[in-house]
């Protein structure tokens, strides 16, 4: 793949308006596209339209599928400047997600992690990815 290319993380969600409302309001995403009765699916596409990653959420009509399998199903954002650190921390609460404690120690040492409505978790960590990062 080029530089260019574009990751989209994908995952089903029986909470379709509240997941979109978490999200654009704690990591200041924006909708990107979005999508109603698509065969039966509805769906919305999000993230930052200059950088190279977006998630979409989907929600099939009439199909539960629960909760994050496990705690260690992670999204993590480096952010290496405090004050905006401190910043996004505050308005992942101020939309919703609940702060817990990291399944993996680490992200405690490191940042903060976070859970949305489906139990899928976000890490916010204050650090500088590169070699000594994992």
């Amino acid at each position: 793949m080029d530089k260019n290319s574009i990751i989209r993380i994908a995952r089903p969600t029986d909470n379709l308006d509240i997941i979109r409302d978490q999200y654009l309001n704690g990591l200041g995403f924006k909708i990107l596209f979005q999508f109603e009765d698509h065969e039966g699916f509805d769906g919305v596409i999000i993230g930052h339209e200059n950088q190279l990653y977006h998630l979409e959420f989907t929600h099939h009509r009439g199909v539960t599928v629960g909760k994050s399998p496990t705690k260690d199903h992670l999204l993590a954002f480096y952010i290496a400047d405090k004050d905006e650190y401190d910043s996004q921390c505050k308005k992942m609460l101020d939309a919703g997600f609940i702060k817990v404690v990291s399944y993996n120690p680490y992200w405690d040492l490191n940042g903060s992690t976070y859970e949305d409505i489906d139990g899928y978790r976000i890490v916010l960590a204050n650090i500088s990815f590169g070699k000594n990062n994992s």
